[in-house]
């Protein structure tokens, strides 16, 4: 029998590289649960920030893009940059794309990941935690965000067993539900989309909000769509050249020394709240913009910051709970089904696998794909948008290398 490739992960990356796979004739097997990060750790009443340009999952034919699903469904086109996509939409937009490009997958994890122990052409040994052990031509690790929340050492302090919902301080993927704060004084530290619409809901669900961010200015809102500026080159993101090079020049990206590609996924796309969200934040959620948080203790079971102004004077603040909303960081160490051998063998940068053509690592037959990318392919490949780079790429290469 044909070995399959294994997908691990069902995001839009996931999803996205499946369905060109098995349009491509190759026999596939796809693990993980449906858009289940998205689902599940995003707070209930978001909306996504991105375009609907920039939300649709590629797929090998027509009539995938979130467009179609809303006419296959019935509800409003979301078609127009002045268009904000319901989290709950996008969600049922995933699971729609999955049920009809596929159909075939698996609801169980992937336990371990390593190199063929013996015999054969090579490959992969996956073992599921329904028990079953196969072996695979070629490995794709779409797992998206999961396992990658990064909390800073200078909050982590207060949590030495790790940030939750139970404890003083907590990583905003961790919440779904925020009207657990009603009636609580709730600090968000952080000044991205995620930060700033946390403390929207928050504040709309009950409670008393105050985001600590660290940078004067460090608040800020997009300009609305009619603002855009008119000379410029279109993107998924707005009008600008850098935000065109990123979006449609993304494969010589990796061809940036490490410095420079590091730096433009820091800068390019930084923490910027969604121009929709200026007149529900201001006024009801106060701001503290500070020059740096030095250390996070707790007293009498509350998070107390300690915190330098932007003047150089030190202050506390306290509240009943803290809310990391300050994102995510590629790790392969945080990837414990990747056997440590397997690791090892990889070549990476400050912990994210360099990639090279096709998306391929540097262990043959195992690739990378998402946000596991964008430290060799851009920013792009931290949005949905990314797929009609990577998927059609990445299974061309995989099709080449099975011939």
């Amino acid at each position: 029998m044909t070995q399959p490739v294994a997908v691990v992960g069902a995001g839009p990356y996931g999803l996205s590289t499946a369905a060109h796979l098995r349009a491509r004739g190759i026999p596939v097997r796809v693990f993980g649960d449906p858009m289940v990060s998205w689902r599940a750790h995003m707070p209930q009443g978001m909306l996504l920030k991105s375009t609907p340009v920039a939300s649709s999952i590629d797929a090998p034919q027509r009539g995938h893009t979130l467009a179609d699903y809303c006419d296959a469904a019935g509800v409003r086109r979301l078609v127009t940059d002045e268009d904000i996509i319901p989290i709950e939409t996008f969600v049922a937009y995933g699971e729609w794309f999955q049920q009809r490009l596929v159909p075939e997958l698996e609801r169980v994890k992937v336990v371990s990941v390593d190199r063929r122990a013996s015999g054969g052409s090579g490959g992969f040994d996956l073992k599921l935690d329904s028990g079953e052990q196969f072996t695979a031509r070629a490995v794709v690790v779409a797992t998206g965000l999961s396992g990658l929340s990064r909390l800073p050492r200078e909050l982590a302090g207060a949590v030495p067993d790790g940030p939750s919902p139970t404890r003083p301080v907590s990583h905003s993927s961790q919440h779904h539900d925020l009207t657990r704060f009603a009636g609580r004084d709730l600090i968000v530290v952080g000044a991205g989309q995620s930060a700033l619409e946390t403390a929207v809901l928050a504040a709309e669900a009950g409670a008393q909000v105050r985001v600590v961010a660290r940078g004067k200015g460090a608040v800020a809102f997009g300009e609305p769509p009619w603002r855009q500026p008119k000379f410029r080159p279109e993107s998924p993101f707005g009008r600008a050249w850098s935000l065109y090079a990123i979006s449609y020049h993304a494969d010589p990206y990796r061809h940036l020394p490490p410095q420079a590609r590091h730096f433009l996924v820091r800068r390019i796309l930084g923490p910027l709240g969604a121009w929709w969200l200026r007149d529900r934040f201001e006024g009801k959620v106060r701001t503290h913009e500070v020059r740096r948080i030095r250390a996070t203790s707790v007293a009498h079971g509350q998070p107390v910051l300690t915190v330098e102004t932007q003047g150089g004077r030190v202050e506390e603040l306290s509240a009943d709970h803290v809310i990391a909303a300050t994102g995510y960081r590629v790790d392969l160490a945080a990837m414990d089904f990747l056997g440590h051998g397997l690791r090892a063998r990889l070549a990476a940068s400050r912990g994210t696998p360099k990639l090279g053509a096709g998306y391929v690592s540097s262990v043959p037959g195992l690739y990378f794909t998402g946000m596991l990318g964008g430290s060799s392919f851009g920013p792009v490949m931290r949005f949905v948008c990314g797929t009609e780079f990577a998927s059609p790429r990445l299974a061309r290469h995989v099709a080449a290398a099975y011939d």
